[in-house]
């Protein structure tokens, strides 16, 4: 070996996300977007994918709210308004490669045992195996549509994305990364993040909303320049 091989650059994404946030989804969609731009122009990045926990809804009780009815009461906005809202929504997904339910999400729930088995996932397995249950999640609640609360449409998502259903029940059961999650929660709120998604570029750039691949692509660009100390 000559010794002088080229390793390619790292960037890191901390990914602050929800659930059952619809432009969560949309946000990973266009990030998924953007890096595939970065590797059709030629750059040749290795990027390193941290989810992290925030909760829109974190006093929903077991049971969850109807979404019309949560919305309009959260937001001040009519039915018209909502609905409207939903199909704007569901269109972005669906460009951003999520195929949301026809018929839309119907319930708002709690998600915090999800991010509990996301933390699982990462700490145990990787973040690979926490990306693939961070994508299956998602579409658990919007395009599956079905209830967070129930625990065995959590262990599908861990069973889709190949990961041990019978230990991902136990740490259902009991309160397993409870703190590690509040904890992580607290860290980004006192950051000033209380809008997701957020994304945040090897520990210095924040970028809020679900920005277009293109505003992503041209942050990885400019965080490329950086590194080469041009």
């Amino acid at each position: 070996m000559s010794g002088n091989h080229k390793t390619s650059p790292t960037i890191r994404v901390d990914f602050i996300s929800d659930i059952a946030c619809p432009w969560c989804a949309v946000g990973l969609g266009h990030l998924e977007q953007a890096i595939a731009k970065m590797d059709q122009l030629g750059h040749a990045v290795d990027f390193e994918i941290h989810f992290w926990p925030f909760e829109l809804n974190p006093q929903m009780p077991l049971g969850g709210q109807e979404v019309i009815e949560h919305l309009t009461e959260k937001y001040g906005m009519t039915v018209e308004q909502v609905k409207a809202n939903q199909a704007v929504i569901r269109e972005r997904a669906k460009a951003a490669g999520f195929a949301f339910h026809p018929e839309g999400r119907k319930w708002v729930y709690n998600t915090f045992h999800a991010h509990r088995l996301l933390h699982w996932a990462g700490k145990l397995f990787g973040l690979k195996a926490q990306y693939r249950l961070k994508r299956e999640l998602l579409k658990t609640y919007f395009t599956l549509a079905v209830s967070l609360d129930d625990p065995e449409n959590l262990l599908d998502a861990v069973e889709r994305a190949g990961l041990d259903r019978k230990a991902a029940a136990f740490i259902l059961q009991g309160n397993q990364y409870t703190d590690e999650v509040r904890e992580a929660q607290t860290k980004y709120l006192q950051m000033g993040v209380h809008s997701v998604p957020t994304f945040i570029l090897n520990h210095q750039y924040l970028i809020q909303g679900a920005q277009p691949p293109e505003t992503l692509v041209e942050s990885f660009q400019g965080l490329l320049k950086e590194q080469a100390g041009s």
